[in-house]
C-alpha cells in the first residue's frame, strides 16, 4: 500500500457514541462513521503526522459527558509500557512488598493484574488471583505463576473464600474490582496491610454504586489504602524483565475498527483474556 503524503485527502474512520451513556455500555450505543481528512502540517511546525495501527482498549476509555460523545483515545505505547508502569507503581511504590508476604490480586487475568502477580512472585510473595472463568484461572496458575486462583463467579461467600486461600490473612491487596470483593477483603486483611487502589470495574457503570460496609476495618487493622495516577510514575523498567523472560503477557486481539465496540464491551462483561487490543490497520 502506497504511503499517503502531506496534502492528500485520506479516508478516516471514527468510532463514536450515539448519545450520553448511562449504566453499562452496549454495542448499540456506538457506531462507525467514515469521513475524509486532509493531511496537513502548519507551516513552520515541527509536528508529525502519524497513522494509528493499534488501539489499546481500557475501561477508562468510555468517558462521556454533555460536551463530548467520542471515545477518549490515546496513543498505544509498546504493549507493556502503560500496564507495566501501573502494575509497578501500584505494587512497589504504594505497597512496599516484602519477601514472604501474602498478596491478593482481583481481576488478575487482565492487562495489569497478570503483571502484578508476576512482580509479586519475583519478590518472593505468596500470590492468589481471582478471575471470571476457569480458562482464566488456569491461565493464572499455569502461565503467570500464581500460587492459587479462583473463579469468583462460583463463590457464594467471598469472605469464606478468602479465608480458605489466606488463613493467615492478606498483607497486600491490589484492587481492581471494588464492591463486594473489597468488602470481603477488608475483613481478611492483616494488621498494617496495604491496599493499592488501581480500579473498581464492578462500579463503573452503576447508577447506584455498592456501599462498602466494612471500612471501619481500615481503622481496626491499621490499614493503608491509597489510590494513584500512573502518569506520576512513568519509567521504563518492565522491558528488561520481558527480555529476560521473567515476565510474560497475554493479548486479546480484535481486528478492525468495525469491531471496536465489541472489543470495548468485552472489558465490562469479562470476556477478554489478557490485554484487549484493537488492530485498526496492519500497515
Amino acid at each position: 500500500m502506497a504511503m499517503a503524503k502531506v496534502g492528500e485527502e485520506v479516508s478516516n474512520k471514527q468510532l463514536t457514541l450515539r448519545d450520553y451513556v448511562t449504566g453499562s455500555p452496549k454495542e448499540s450505543d456506538m457506531y462507525v462513521k467514515t469521513s475524509t481528512i486532509k493531511l496537513e502540517i502548519p507551516d513552520g511546525s515541527k509536528a508529525i503526522l502519524v497513522k494509528n495501527l493499534y488501539q489499546s482498549c481500557d475501561p477508562v476509555m468510555l468517558i462521556s459527558n454533555e460536551k463530548c460523545r467520542r471515545f477518549y483515545l490515546y496513543f498505544l505505547y509498546p504493549w507493556i509500557s502503560w500496564p507495566g508502569v501501573t502494575a509497578y507503581a501500584g505494587f512497589y511504590e504504594l505497597c512496599s512488598p516484602k519477601k514472604g508476604e501474602y498478596v491478593f490480586v482481583s481481576s488478575a487475568s487482565g492487562a495489569i493484574g497478570q503483571l502484578v502477580g508476576q512482580l509479586a512472585k519475583l519478590k518472593g510473595c505468596y500470590v492468589v488471583g481471582c478471575a471470571g472463568s476457569q480458562q482464566k484461572v488456569d491461565l493464572l496458575k499455569n502461565k503467570f505463576g500464581f500460587d492459587e486462583a479462583f473463579n469468583y463467579k462460583e463463590e457464594l461467600d467471598l469472605n469464606a473464600t478468602l479465608k480458605r486461600y489466606f488463613p493467615e490473612g492478606i498483607d497486600i491487596y491490589f484492587e481492581n474490582v471494588g464492591g463486594k470483593m473489597l468488602d470481603a477483603v477488608l475483613l481478611n486483611m492483616r494488621i498494617h496491610g496495604r491496599i493499592s487502589g488501581c480500579g473498581m470495574t464492578s462500579q463503573y457503570n452503576l447508577d447506584d454504586p455498592y456501599g462498602v460496609k466494612n471500612l471501619m476495618f481500615i481503622i481496626y487493622k491499621q490499614l493503608r489504602m491509597e489510590g494513584f495516577s500512573t502518569i506520576e510514575y512513568v519509567e521504563d523498567f518492565m522491558l528488561p524483565l520481558i527480555r529476560e523472560g521473567k515476565i510474560v503477557y497475554v493479548e486479546d486481539i480484535a481486528e478492525g475498527l468495525e469491531n471496536g465496540a465489541t472489543a470495548l464491551i468485552r472489558l465490562f462483561n469479562g470476556h477478554n483474556v489478557g490485554k484487549q487490543v484493537l488492530v485498526i490497520a496492519r500497515e
